[in-house]
């Protein structure tokens, strides 16, 4: 947010910003969610819902599951969300208590560990580096002492990594073997690069497992998510949304049911996704940073800076400065080793890939 703020000055000053920074869809809602959306506001007076979301948006939900990853999840397991925010918060409440200690790797998405501290949750950090993938093993796991809980992503922000059937395998079988609950981040699934992604909710029906509309339905204010809750934790969540939330979006919930329609078009926005990689893949090493996380999915690229700098914040303050090339620094995503890398964000269109590359190029010789 602060790379942000400092870009928004930078424009009004009448500079240019070619934003690699920001982590969401440079696009709109699919036509159809649009659509939607206006004659729900033309017919419909928009008041609450059910806590756990409407029957026609749960059921398209798990009809999203059958159709895209062949996996059977009844509707009564889905449950609709306030943006995926608001499913950690739900997760975090319903299966955790003051003092319990959940693991995640970093580098990993900020909120993560934020939300658990907020909630006297403790967050057990694990190191983790291009040798694991940036992803955490039940190895790590065992080392830290015992754990209540163990959050993963894949694809995972900052680095795009994935977890494949293997690592998932391990992952599930360790956690159930040792009673821990498993929770699954698979808001990125969808904008993946080497094949379509595989849900957790396929290996045990005691995992987590979280998405949202924001990042492959391109629909990030809409502030709407899902997750599919165990049967164990079903009421606790239906309560505590009652009462935290009443309800999400209504608006958006009604327009989101056509989203499911919509893969073509959201496909064609992954294309272009696909397209800025490999320019970034191909164009960063010439300026000397060679050393990137794999990015199986997602849209971003977790490059190591210590070729040039320790200090990731000023090495992005600098390049925002001098040649108008917004990106974030590491520390965010990792308070141990992110001073050393840099997340450049490929959200955007190709032609700023492309300008953005050969600014960069020329700054760093």
């Amino acid at each position: 947010m602060e790379v942000m703020k400092a870009a928004a000055e930078r424009e009004a000053g009448g500079g240019d910003v070619l934003h690699m920074e920001v982590g969401q869809p440079s696009t709109a809602a699919p036509k159809a969610v649009i659509a939607a959306a206006q004659k729900a506001l033309a017919e419909d007076r928009i008041g609450y819902t059910d806590a756990l979301g409407i029957p026609s948006l749960r059921e398209a939900i798990s009809g999203h599951y059958r159709d895209y990853y062949g996996v059977n999840v009844p509707s009564e397991r889905v449950v609709v969300t306030t943006g995926s925010s608001g499913a950690f918060l739900l997760t975090f409440l319903s299966a955790f208590d003051v003092g319990d200690r959940v693991a995640m790797a970093i580098p990993g998405y900020p909120a993560y560990r934020n939300i658990l501290s907020a909630l006297a949750i403790e967050p057990v950090l694990l190191e983790t580096g291009p040798e694991s993938r940036f992803q955490p093993t039940a190895e790590m796991i065992e080392a830290c002492g015992p754990v209540d809980g163990v959050l993963v992503a894949s694809p995972a922000n900052p680095t795009g990594t994935m977890l494949d059937h293997r690592m998932m395998e391990e992952l599930s079988t360790y956690c159930a073997g040792k009673g821990i609950r498993l929770i699954v981040d698979e808001i990125y699934h969808g904008i993946t690069y080497g094949g379509r992604a595989e849900t957790a909710v396929s290996h045990n029906t005691d995992i987590v497992v979280i998405n949202s509309f924001s990042k492959y339905f391109s629909m990030t204010g809409w502030r709407l998510g899902w997750m599919v809750v165990p049967p164990d934790l079903a009421r606790a969540v239906e309560c505590l949304a009652q009462n935290m939330f009443i309800s999400p979006p209504g608006l958006s919930q009604q327009a989101a049911v056509a989203a499911f329609s919509q893969y073509e078009e959201m496909d064609r926005n992954v294309a272009r996704y696909s397209r800025n990689r490999s320019v970034l893949l191909e164009e960063l090493p010439k300026a000397g940073l060679d050393k990137l996380a794999p990015c199986d999915g997602a849209f971003y690229i977790y490059a190591d800076v210590t070729r040039f700098t320790n200090d990731s914040p000023e090495f992005c303050s600098r390049m925002l400065h001098d040649i108008g090339v917004a990106a974030t620094p590491g520390l965010d995503f990792d308070p141990v080793h992110g001073h050393q890398y840099v997340r450049f964000s490929f959200a955007g269109s190709t032609d700023h890939m492309v300008e953005a590359a050969k600014r960069i190029q020329t700054w760093i010789k």
